[in-house]
């Protein structure tokens, strides 16, 4: 029996178990194009989204439609604003699927994608580029590599250290091990702060998270990671139903849990650190996007995850534009807008779900 087949008959009962209607779809892909005309249009020189759609359209070959905008003004639109808005809508999607994902995987209603020690990691190798490399030619390069491998590096340590005390089956035991693994980061990256005090502002500033040095070399260098990663998320959504049964329950089902849990926090890992890489740390998009979808449309990941990603992109596109305009003419740090609207609305779902330990 192939795993869709198992999924098509094995959803728990409190799971409403319905995909994505078309009212959804296209209500989610509304969403998604009206963020993206307002992170286009909005900021210092404002420009209306009417004059943006006739500008891109007129980037189209055959249709000899002359785009509205000066020359300074289309270059404020797609030199500066479009690679903020498209690599922000790239990591708001990849965040959200992969807090879904984490949620299907782990069983867990409040797992997010820095779950098993991705932020931490990542953290590490972000502030030793910048306290120890800040100086070298080619820093900037090095800084989205180390944050990446730092936080890859810190996954692989959890799922290892997991392994070894023979818990590679119990989500619980992962978590402990990504909570282990995440303690001993923070600490390696306190001790390289206090040696190196005058960076201190610089990594507090990338570890806030902001999307303000956007660069179309940014969206080339995360765009294949989140788009394979999200692919591979997407395709195992009904899977992630099957899961939320239990491991001796999917297993006696067909599923090989071990190795389906070990594809979706490898893709949804991977996925996340390539956009904390290119963003710093931004929190709480796991939590609120995919509850929001949850609380509206289905408790089923086969709405879920695919509804989280689109939500999700037009959620960080929308939320960069209050980081940056509301107190304008400074620039607020994106992590601080999630977390002033993560922070409630993580207490709400805390107060409403009943965790049963796995």
């Amino acid at each position: 029996m192939s795993s869709e087949q198992v999924a098509a008959v094995a959803v728990p009962v409190h799971v409403r178990a319905r995909g994505i209607s078309l009212r959804w779809g296209i209500g989610a892909a509304a969403f998604l194009l009206l963020a993206m005309l307002v992170g286009l249009g909005v900021g210092p020189v404002r420009i209306g989204p009417g004059s943006i759609v006739e500008s891109a359209l007129s980037h189209l070959p055959f249709l000899h439609i002359h785009s509205p905008l000066s020359v300074v003004d289309s270059a404020v639109v797609w030199q500066l604003r479009a690679p903020r808005v498209v690599l922000g809508a790239l990591v708001g999607a990849m965040l959200a699927v992969a807090g879904s994902a984490y949620q299907g995987a782990f069983r867990n209603p409040l797992a997010d994608p820095y779950l098993l020690g991705v932020a931490a990691g990542a953290g590490l190798g972000a502030t030793l580029v910048i306290s120890y490399l800040s100086a070298q030619k080619g820093s900037g390069l090095l800084l989205p590599l180390a944050a990446f491998v730092g936080a890859t590096a810190s996954v692989v340590l959890a799922y290892a250290l997991g392994r070894s005390v023979g818990g590679v089956r119990s989500t619980g035991t992962l978590i402990l091990a990504g909570v282990t693994v995440a303690a001993f980061m923070t600490a390696a990256q306190s001790f390289v702060q206090q040696q190196r005090a005058q960076s201190l502002l610089e990594v507090y500033s990338w570890l806030l998270g902001g999307l303000g040095s956007s660069t179309w070399h940014d969206v080339a260098l995360v765009a294949p990671y989140i788009v394979v990663s999200s692919i591979v998320l997407v395709l195992h959504r009904r899977v992630l139903d099957v899961l939320s049964l239990g491991d001796e329950e999917a297993a006696s089902l067909g599923v090989n849990v071990r190795r389906t849990r070990l594809v979706i926090v490898a893709a949804a890992t991977i996925g996340t650190a390539a956009a904390v890489a290119v963003s710093g740390l931004i929190g709480f998009v796991g939590i609120i996007v995919p509850h929001t979808v949850r609380l509206l449309v289905s408790t089923s990941y086969r709405a879920v995850v695919p509804l989280s990603f689109v939500v999700g992109a037009g959620f960080l596109v929308l939320t960069d534009v209050v980081a940056r305009t509301i107190l304008s003419p400074s620039e607020l740090p994106i992590g601080v807008v999630t977390a002033f609207l993560g922070a409630p609305f993580f207490a709400l779902v805390l107060r409403t779900t009943r965790y049963t330990s796995p």
